[in-house]
């Protein structure tokens, strides 16, 4: 195999995760993951990561075919929705920190409930228990009952059977017992993780293989082991300074990588762009999410969606949706847009986010 050079590895990371649109169950499982975000600006990160992926794709279609798809929606490295093989695979898990014996009695209390009516809405369990309100993560109020409930998804004890009006909606979650082969379990894991967002870079290899312990808590301690384990396997390369991991069977240097002449808005979650080092390395400017930035001081807007044109992100795009028509305000990196057909994929892409985004 030719050692690949960094423009072998751009292309490379861009067309294995653009691949070729196809049904959601596969797309679902060629990506192994996908990253969810509630914001809607236009859409929420999964939609505008499945749009790309999935033919005839509409905002809100993962919501609607959860029931029916073997997916879970649970916290892996970060939270979205995973193959039900590969969250399996991290259950049963503990907390990140220990119940009490009165918490878990009242967990077990609202399990019986769930079990008796199948699947319930926080607010059915917060009217039969009367819970009342607790104090939330970033230090607001919230009702007690929804809170318990997160927390016994966490621990498996439910899932998400569906979502009504955005709001999750629980059902009693099937046991089964651990992992026989603990490092086993972990190098999976680790192999999806790595499957979704190659090539990386070393750091970003290191920084999800340690975020693998939030997924499976009980395994925190093993981490480091099955993180060694992997670079030893996956064949790499060291780039300018770098050195960048692949899953084996790839060539990141082979000219079937080939990237064509499109315009594409990704969701500021999506795989291609998610690691910011990598970003930089491959674009050489420094992309941030901004929504939770202050407004005078946003550089690109509140979701700033980037825009890849061919193998580069050349600027980034703010869209709205309003009275049934599509707003796209487009900046540039170099402050202007390029030539040779840009305008006309730019137009093309703008018509597929314009049928992604009207109702069915």
């Amino acid at each position: 195999m030719k050692a690949p050079s960094l423009d072998d590895l751009r292309r490379h990371a861009v067309a294995r995760s653009l691949f070729t649109p196809t049904t959601l169950p596969r797309a679902l499982r060629r990506l192994g993951f996908v990253r969810a975000d509630p914001i809607r600006a236009p859409a929420r990160a999964q939609d505008l990561t499945l749009r790309q992926r999935v033919r005839h794709y509409r905002a809100g279609d993962l919501e609607r075919r959860y029931p029916k798809l073997e997916i879970e929606e649970d916290f892996f490295v970060n939270y979205g929705f995973l193959l039900r093989t590969t969250h399996t695979l991290m259950h049963p898990r503990e907390g990140c920190s220990p119940w009490s014996a009165a918490r878990w009695k009242q967990a077990h209390a609202v399990l019986d409930f769930v079990r008796q009516r199948g699947v319930v809405h926080p607010r059915d369990v917060d009217a039969h228990f009367q819970h009342g309100k607790a104090k939330n993560w970033f230090g607001g109020s919230s009702n007690a009952s929804t809170q318990l409930l997160d927390g016994m998804h966490y621990r498996g004890l439910v899932r998400i059977a569906r979502r009504e009006g955005g709001v999750r909606l629980y059902a009693a979650r099937d046991v089964h017992g651990p992992a026989p082969d603990p490092a086993a379990a972990l190098d999976a894991l680790v192999e999806v993780v790595v499957a979704k967002y190659a090539p990386l870079p070393e750091l970003s290899l290191n920084m999800l293989a340690s975020r693998v312990r939030y997924g499976a808590p009980q395994w925190a301690a093993l981490c480091r082991a099955a993180l060694a384990r992997a670079k030893q396997r996956l064949p790499n390369v060291r780039v300018e300074g770098l050195n960048w991991f692949w899953p084996a069977g790839e060539n990141p240097a082979s000219k079937r990588h080939a990237v064509d002449d499109a315009v594409r808005l990704l969701a500021p979650f999506d795989p291609v762009v998610w690691d910011r080092r990598r970003f930089e390395a491959f674009w050489g400017w420094a992309y941030r999410f901004e929504a939770y930035t202050p407004a005078p001081n946003r550089l690109r807007g509140y979701y700033a969606l980037p825009l890849l044109w061919r193998e580069q992100v050349i600027g980034w795009g703010n869209l709205a949706w309003k009275d049934g028509r599509l707003d796209a305000d487009i900046g540039f990196v170099s402050g202007r847009a390029p030539r040779g057909g840009f305008r006309a994929a730019l137009d093309d892409e703008l018509q597929r986010m314009t049928a992604f985004l009207a109702p069915r």
